[in-house]
């Protein structure tokens, strides 16, 4: 072994690139946060976990909000969104590749600067916390039932086995929270839920299926009336009213917080536009399917969240095992959907109060530390919202907007902008 000179020693510089001072991450440092053989997730895995995060609670205030519009005007809506969806995610794609960007607050953060990903992350937050403690309240409504203007409505847990301490709504959600939620907001990986979300997407489906069935057969039996095909506007309140199904329908299509993390974990990031066009097709299907049905089954009845609708006598046979069927899948479905959206809603949530550290995943304390408070909130919150209308309206008219449609269109405007003004300074250096 050669022994260096003191001199030599005492001169000796420091490697190279190590900072004196921490340095906010960026978004262009790879970390293999994947583990040893991790090869890349599959198309299809991909597909559904997409799928997953938007075909979440915004499926059961579809129909309610399709009936407040008109069944001509509330269907159009739904494509009409998809179509602004689609888009909106092409332009965060584009310029994730232009900046070098490997999240949705790295492409902000490469228009706008620091400033402009933390609004972004806020606004992710607020979006995501809002629509997990939507899917608190309506897996707490098909557990333990839900009463509104005076009339209970059970749950099937309630249904089943009576008035319990065991039945109650907290009781059941702490169970779901630490044997259900608990396990698979444990992963550190998105395509870790490839499986589950498949299986959420096949529940959904089912949802679907058993809603057009009791409608066939009540059409085939007669019992079924005429649709309302457009809104009933009686005075101007009614007017002002069907602009609170916006936020619904748009909350609907919220998935662009998941997209950067799904392309960056592909065996083949350059399927991800044909990722998100499989995607958007599969969720706008199910929902023109499942606001049609829904209408057409229940009118003027349909409730805010129209699981509510189905804990009683459809007029048909087996009524009773099929309400049992629709509120027990779906409200499976919404628990295969929770941890998606918590993967997403951590992230940000850490990048907000640790941007100088490393990577969530490599640091087990703060990982399951963000994790358990994030987790006391949800809960907190699904104990005292009223209805999952009031979070939709709230989430859906401010950061929904924001995450899905307005950031998505600065960058893209502000590109447009730095063009136009170097072509004006070429123009006038060249003259």
């Amino acid at each position: 072994m050669t022994v260096l000179p003191s001199s030599d020693r005492k001169y000796r510089r420091s490697p190279p690139r190590s900072p004196l001072l921490p340095q906010k991450l960026d978004d262009d440092q790879s970390f293999d946060a994947h583990g040893s053989g991790f090869d890349g997730a599959s198309t299809s895995g991909a597909v559904f976990n997409l799928s997953t995060t938007i075909v979440g609670a915004g499926i059961m205030g579809l129909p309610a909000a399709v009936n407040q519009l008109g069944l001509i005007p509330g269907l159009l809506t739904i494509m009409f969104v998809s179509m602004l969806t689609e888009s909106s995610i092409d332009m965060i794609l584009r310029f994730s590749r232009a900046s070098k960007s490997k999240t949705y607050s790295g492409v902000a953060t490469n228009a706008f600067g620091g400033a402009g990903s933390n609004i972004l992350q806020a606004c992710i937050v607020i979006n995501n916390l809002g629509m997990l403690v939507v899917y608190m309240i309506i897996i707490g409504d098909v557990l333990s039932g839900t009463s509104v203007d005076g009339f209970h409505h059970g749950g099937v847990i309630e249904e089943w086995f009576g008035q319990h301490w065991w039945t109650t709504r907290s009781a059941l959600l702490l169970f779901t929270t630490f044997f259900v939620f608990a396990p698979l907001i444990s992963f550190k990986r998105v395509d870790s839920l490839r499986y589950t979300s498949a299986l959420s997407v096949a529940l959904a489906v089912v949802f679907v299926a058993i809603t057009a069935g009791v409608v066939i057969v009540k059409l085939m039996e007669g019992k079924i009336g005429m649709p309302r095909l457009m809104p009933k506007l009686v005075n101007q309140a009614s007017f002002w009213k069907l602009f609170t199904t916006v936020p619904v329908v748009v909350t609907a299509y919220i998935c662009h917080h998941n997209i950067l993390p799904i392309e960056n974990e592909l065996k083949d990031p350059t399927q991800m536009k044909s990722i998100v066009r499989k995607s958007l097709t599969l969720c706008t299907s199910v929902y023109i399917a499942t606001s049609f049905f829904g209408v057409v089954l229940f009118g003027d009845h349909t409730m805010d969240d129209v699981l509510a609708n189905f804990d009683g006598d459809l007029g048909i046979p087996y009524s009773s095992l099929l309400d049992d069927l629709v509120r027990v899948s779906y409200g499976l479905h919404l628990m295969l959907v929770f941890p998606i959206v918590f993967f997403s809603l951590r992230l940000n949530v850490d990048g907000l109060l640790f941007p100088y550290a490393i990577p969530i995943a490599f640091d087990n304390k703060r990982f399951f530390s963000v994790t358990i408070a994030l987790m006391g909130f949800i809960l907190m919150g699904a104990s005292f919202v009223p209805s999952i209308w009031d979070a939709f309206q709230f989430t859906g008219a401010t950061a929904a907007v924001c995450v899905g449609f307005i950031f998505p269109a600065a960058i893209t405007l502000r590109s447009i902008l730095i063009r136009f003004l170097l072509c004006i300074d070429i123009v006038g250096n060249s003259t």
